[in-house]
């Protein structure tokens, strides 16, 4: 019983700059900047778990901070999202941590409470998948990857198609990819303290320098990962593009 009752907490990781959309978090959407669109999601969708900011920036601290939510600065120049949230939890202290992604505008209250759920279990972190529903979308190298073993915990997460569909050729068409087990993963997590500890600790993966993933550092080290399959519809906001299209959802 005391397992369910560790403390969770949620963790956004937030960078200012990004290299494909130079300040998106703060870039307004109906006059709202990216970050808080996300906030608010979160603080509504998921009112039972205290939510921290982790940002790196002044710019995105005052942002949060003026809105009500909670701010914690952290270095830089790390290499990932989990390497900051590792550093806030430092002050936070919670054994149980949920990540969220700054850019994931509709994340979902079922989606937050999977993850809760998984990594209350065995595993030291948790992710979230969901199935491709086009080609398209499994050949698109920003649209990350997943295979998924019986236990439901991940063997690789990959930016390639995979797994490779050899019998066609390497190209699916859209009904073998409705038709076979292939998983999008979300840019959600989940982390026992401890793991968070170790890995701010450890080296970059091989694997995690030629993918620029940063998961596979925990698999590279032999920590398993649970994953859930989720069905709630997700937006990621990698480009401007990706904005625009939020923004016509939010008009329907």
């Amino acid at each position: 019983m005391m397992k369910y009752m560790s403390r969770i907490a949620i963790i956004v990781p937030c960078r200012l700059e990004s290299s494909r959309f130079p300040r998106k978090l703060l870039h307004k959407i109906k006059g709202k900047p990216l970050v808080l669109w996300v906030a608010e999601r979160i603080a509504a969708q998921a009112p039972e778990f205290p939510l921290y900011f982790a940002v790196d920036h002044e710019l995105l601290r005052d942002c949060v901070s003026k809105a009500g939510f909670n701010a914690i600065m952290t270095s830089s120049s790390h290499a990932s999202g989990t390497d900051r949230i590792a550093e806030a939890n430092e002050q936070i202290k919670a054994d149980l941590v949920i990540n969220v992604q700054a850019d994931e505008p509709l994340v979902s209250g079922k989606q937050i409470n999977l993850l809760a759920d998984l990594i209350r279990g065995k595993a030291e972190m948790a992710t979230l998948a969901t199935a491709f529903q086009t080609a398209a979308d499994f050949h698109n190298p920003n649209q990350v990857k997943v295979v998924i073993g019986k236990n439901a915990q991940a063997l690789y997460f990959s930016r390639s198609p995979i797994p490779y569909p050899r019998d066609q050729a390497g190209k699916p068409d859209d009904a073998w990819v409705l038709g076979n087990p292939c998983y999008r993963h979300l840019g959600l997590y989940a982390y026992k303290a401890q793991l968070l500890k170790t890995y701010a600790q450890l080296p970059l993966g091989k694997t995690e320098v030629i993918e620029k993933l940063e998961q596979l550092r925990v698999l590279e080290n032999g920590y398993s990962i649970a994953v859930g399959i989720t069905e709630d519809p997700t937006i990621g906001v990698d480009t401007l593009e990706d904005a625009e299209k939020f923004e016509r959802l939010l008009t329907l």
